[in-house]
């Protein structure tokens, strides 16, 4: 592909152009996505519901983003990132307008369902921007600042939607973040292209073939390799943040409900300052991304063995290494999409991208689901039973997901260097490093 095919260079002002207004619609997204956490009591007594069934909020959004990212991986090879943006800012506006209004359980239920299908469709589509506006050099880096900034929707759920909520009240609320979503979607529309070739089948391909792209995708070990980095490194911080880090600093460890709010925004600042740092790393070693991911690993898990078999409630400064160990997860997992980006052509970015991004969900939904049973188990009083050895049982649960997901990444590591090796076209020649060639 010569630069002559080119309507705008890769990397120029119509790149970063592209990448802002998609970036804006991601932070969005996570707005939404967080956006009940800090509105959980509020809902409580507005659908007059249980903690249980407030928690059914976010597994159900869970359930539906993961599920949907095969499906979407594929629709986003067949109709383009442009597409599928406006869909989900238009399926995530529309659930939270009927959000601001629906005053029943069962409607909420349905509301947070579209907000957990249009979410789906925005991650991976940002991602394929990336991957095709900007040189293969760079996409790293702008994968990782693409992370890092829809964290800053985190931060806008944690205090402006706080601020609204006491203010305007619900309705108002929820009616404001809906309008965002339509003037996003506008931008979108006027701004984005989905690729900067003038060639079309560099970016289309035709409905017959989306199966074979799944299959062709599924196939590549670097693909999988990818899944499972996501999937062994997101999913601890995705439950801490989403679901039961309140629950285990506060109820669990004994700190006041602003000490805890504290230490998650402290894993949102964490996430932000080292996103670029595993960018610089990826960019200059590429041949060592599943080696970084396990050392990511294996530091959660030592600082979680550490706070979990501290006797009595851990110190201040304990959470707060912790909280900081698990929210590099976060960018860490980042990488899987790196991998999926190298190992996979232009046509097939989508699809990759999609089986990639289910796995960190995935693996958060069922740790979700585990935790509460073993609370259920240890603490059958409920909330208001929770002590902090309830929480070394309960949390305990995720060093299954810990070494199942370090099983998968050795083994499939290894496939994908072997591929690299045998490989006679020199696609990914740039991987190996000199001292590897030398000895080869």
């Amino acid at each position: 592909m010569t630069d002559a095919t080119l309507r705008h260079p890769l990397g120029g002002a119509r790149a970063w152009a592209v990448w802002t207004s998609a970036v804006l619609v991601y932070l969005l997204a996570v707005f939404h996505r967080t956006s009940l956490g800090v509105a959980g009591l509020i809902a409580a007594d507005r659908f007059h519901i249980s903690s249980a069934q407030l928690a059914t909020f976010a597994m159900v959004q869970l359930a539906v983003y993961a599920a949907m990212q095969i499906p979407v991986g594929a629709l986003l090879d067949r109709f383009g990132s442009k597409v599928l943006l406006v869909a989900g800012v238009v399926t995530m506006s529309a659930a939270q307008l009927a959000f601001a209004f629906v005053d029943s359980y069962a409607a909420g239920i349905v509301a947070r369902v579209f907000v957990g299908m249009g979410d789906a469709m925005v991650f991976v589509s940002v991602l394929r921007l990336v991957a095709l506006w900007f040189p293969p050099a760079r996409t790293p880096m702008v994968t990782q600042v693409t992370g890092f900034a829809g964290q800053l929707g985190a931060l806008a759920a944690a205090g402006p939607l706080a601020a609204a909520l006491d203010g305007l009240g619900w309705t108002r609320s929820f009616l404001l973040a809906a309008a965002i979503g339509v003037v996003l979607g506008v931008v979108l529309l006027l701004v984005v292209q989905d690729s900067p070739y003038a060639d079309p089948d560099r970016t289309d391909i035709k409905l017959r073939a989306v199966g074979r792209a799944l299959r062709l995708a599924w196939r590549q070990p670097g693909t999988r390799l990818g899944l499972w980095c996501h999937f062994t490194s997101q999913f601890s911080a995705n439950v801490f943040a989403i679901m039961w880090g309140f629950p285990f600093l506060t109820a669990g460890e004994g700190l006041s409900t602003g000490e805890a709010s504290r230490l998650l925004a402290l894993m949102v600042v964490t996430t932000v300052l080292s996103s670029p740092l595993f960018g610089v790393f990826v960019s200059r070693y590429p041949y060592s991304r599943s080696t970084l991911i396990l050392g990511v690993v294996a530091t959660i898990m030592t600082v979680w063995t550490v706070v979990l078999l501290w006797p009595g409630r851990a110190p201040m400064w304990l959470l707060v290494v912790l909280v900081v160990a698990t929210a590099i997860g976060g960018p860490g997992s980042m990488i899987g999409f790196d991998l999926a980006r190298t190992f996979n052509p232009p046509t097939r970015i989508g699809s990759a991208t999609g089986i990639v991004n289910v796995g960190g969900f995935v693996a958060a939904l069922g740790t979700v689901v585990l935790i509460g049973v073993v609370l259920d188990r240890v603490s059958p009083g409920g909330p208001s039973t929770y002590t902090v050895d309830s929480f070394r049982w309960a949390m305990a649960v995720q060093y299954l997901v810990w070494f199942t997901g370090v099983a998968m990444i050795v083994r499939y590591r290894r496939r994908t260097r072997r591929h690299i090796h045998a490989d006679e076209t020199g696609a990914y020649e740039h991987l190996i490093p000199e001292r590897l060639r030398a000895a080869a």
